[in-house]
């Protein structure tokens, strides 16, 4: 969520003079938007301009960026101060409330130490309110600096630290002392030392201000409030000493004791981040001392994110998830094996964009040192997302690409797939059986005409092999022998079966053409399972007689088959993956948990849920999250 309108949703929670003392990011983003950037010392110039002398364009230009930015910081001073006179009275009242309470003991203790709850409680929030600002005041700065040109974050940061809200000592001390007093560790007239002054993060560490305005603040602020015991912080360390960095933040969240909640770790290259979301064991904050210490030793560089438990989405039980609610899982595979283009990438990159898809996390299945061919994204999808529309747009972009994207819902299902389904023609072998047969019998155009006529939509799969068949009638049975010396398995296929094997899948074919020639495709690639159609022969066994026995194995068939072995096997059909290529496989493929249109017609594409159109069914591996180094394993086991 873009913070200006975080902020505006905040607003509406608070009380209405709180709300109306809050920064008005929105302002002040709409001045940088529409009077700094336009004349930005970064920005390009219009090119109605070249022909004009530079010295010109600059003196002109930098001209009216210096009255927008200084226009910039006299509308920021204005908002800073409305917000500060409005903490200074609050602080005020809460003093006030603490020290007109009087002595409470005996049977007022119980009241006493309510009283003190609640104050704590409206404290918190007047800490959570200065964090909320400071957060939108520090946010402007650098939106200034970065359209502006100018670094002037680090020197208008200076001034505010004389600012009380900045340092929150009297805040502290009063928060210490009624912390003391509801835990029952001090008598509410006991003044405990006050805690030490919020820490700064500086380029030599961690600054302690010992007085308002002694300190030279630099380059980063950590937030000013005070941090409770148990307060969440999210730990960042970015640089080039993977292992040591991640033993110098270990090292000091071991010395105070802190509680990791989770963890991250990327790397590119040499370069790594590490991230830790950790609770505070207490208000120590040398611990931030120590890693900025820890950070310069080892060239790294170090972020802190105060985690703001008022937030409707906090940082919860996950850092590689997305921060936002309602949200579905999926994983996309993106393949092809000629390379992934940048403007490919760019478009579906673009396409996430504009349905609010986040990426949570982007793996290499292809082998790193060869082209990327192959990624794995996971992403975090809005339950509202239009899914006909948005694989609509993903078929189209796909094909004008020559990419695939498979989307599959990431879930337990897709970790635990047990079966794979393999229609035989044009999937596991490159030809159609019908037509090497039909070759032998002289009928090729016979045959091709009636398969013509079912592709049209004009006959059913059923009427056509009947008819296809009946034209194989007195065609030698040994046939059926030579054609299967002439099959030619498609690229991947043993590969893809034998890796399959080693990883405990049971593997079947099902298919629309013949029962020998689906027995020889069995035994070939180590199959489990086959299923076709059955040619009858005559009496003496010498030829077909251009019919079927028993049920014809049709689209419906398939999908049946496919739940009979899924049973036979005792796995659901969310563990069930098949792969075809024609209308007659639609009906397995909408059965499957994973259905894939290998290399199939273009309404077969349309309709299913996954689409290879690459030459090798090895890539079928990738949509299983399987990389070229797992494949490689898997090959020499």
């Amino acid at each position: 969520m873009k913070f200006g309108k975080y902020l505006t949703e905040r607003r509406q929670t608070l009380p209405p003079n709180w709300a109306d003392s809050c920064i008005d990011y929105v302002l002040l983003k709409n001045h940088v938007k529409q009077h700094v950037k336009p004349n930005g010392l970064t920005s390009s110039l219009p090119s109605s301009l070249e022909d004009q002398p530079f010295a010109d364009i600059f003196l002109s230009r930098s001209s009216k960026l210096q009255a927008a930015v200084a226009e910039f910081f006299q509308l920021l001073d204005k908002e800073i101060d409305r917000f500060a006179a409005l903490y200074e009275a609050e602080c005020d009242d809460l003093t006030k409330r603490f020290e007109s309470r009087g002595v409470v003991n005996g049977s007022g203790h119980d009241e006493g130490r309510s009283l003190a709850n609640q104050m704590l409680q409206d404290l918190v929030k007047l800490e959570k309110y200065v964090f909320l600002n400071y957060t939108g005041i520090t946010k402007i700065l650098k939106k200034n600096d970065r359209h502006s040109g100018f670094r002037l974050s680090e020197h208008y940061i200076l001034r505010l630290s004389t600012k009380p809200f900045y340092r929150s000592e009297e805040l502290s001390s009063l928060k210490k002392r009624l912390i003391d007093e509801v835990s029952g560790t001090s008598s509410p007239l006991i003044h405990t030392p006050n805690p030490p002054p919020s820490p700064i993060v500086t380029d030599k560490g961690l600054s302690f201000p010992s007085s308002i305005g002694s300190q030279t603040q630099s380059r980063s602020w950590f937030p000013p409030a005070s941090l409770l015991p148990q307060q969440k912080v999210l730990v960042t360390m970015t640089g080039p000493h993977g292992t040591d960095i991640i033993g110098a933040v270990l090292e000091n969240l071991a010395r105070y004791k802190c509680e990791i909640d989770d963890f991250v770790l990327s790397r590119l290259y040499h370069n790594v981040t590490f991230g830790c979301l950790i609770r505070l064991a207490s208000e120590d904050v040398d611990i931030f001392r120590d890693l900025a210490e820890s950070a310069r030793k080892w060239d790294a560089t170090l972020f802190f994110d105060v985690q703001d438990a008022t937030k409707g989405d906090p940082v919860g039980s996950s850092l590689e998830d997305a921060p936002y609610e309602n949200r579905l899982k999926y994983t996309a595979t993106v393949l092809n094996q000629n390379g992934l283009t940048s403007r490919f990438l760019h478009a579906w990159t673009r396409l996430l964009l504009d349905e609010k898809i986040s990426v949570e996390k982007m793996t290499r299945l292809s082998a790193s040192g060869a082209k990327l061919c192959s990624v794995e994204y996971r992403l975090s999808v809005p339950a509202d997302v239009d899914f006909d529309r948005f694989r609509a747009t993903l078929f189209q972009m796909s094909s004008e690409h020559g990419t695939d994207v498979a989307l599959q819902p990431n879930d337990i299902y897709r970790k635990h797939k047990r079966l794979v389904i393999f229609d035989m023609d044009s999937t596991l072998i490159q030809q159609e059986v019908i037509d090497e047969i039909a070759k032998h019998a002289g009928v090729v155009a016979e045959v091709a005409k009636i398969t013509e006529s079912a592709m049209n939509g004009e006959i059913d799969f059923k009427e056509s092999l009947r008819r296809r068949v009946g034209l194989l009638k007195g065609t030698p049975a040994n046939v059926l022998e030579h054609v299967k010396t002439q099959l030619t398995f498609t690229e991947g296929a043993h590969f893809l079966c034998r890796a399959l094997k080693r990883l405990g899948f049971k593997l079947a074919v099902i298919s629309g053409g013949f029962m020998p020639l689906a027995l020889h495709v069995k035994n070939q690639l180590g199959l489990d399972y086959a299923f076709a159609n059955q040619l009858k022969v005559s009496p003496d066994g010498h030829t077909l007689t251009g019919e079927t026995v028993g049920p014809i194995v049709d689209g419906m068939r398939k999908a049946e088959l496919l739940e009979v072995i899924a049973q036979a096997e005792s796995v659901t059909p969310e563990q069930v993956i098949a792969v075809g290529d024609g209308a007659n496989d639609l009906w397995m493929l909408a059965a499957a948990g994973l259905g894939i249109a290998f290399n199939a017609k273009p309404r077969v594409q349309k309709e299913a849920r996954a689409r290879i159109n690459q030459t090798s069914l090895r890539n079928v591996l990738y949509l299983l999250g399987y990389t070229d180094d797992d494949a490689k394993q898997l090959g020499e086991m």
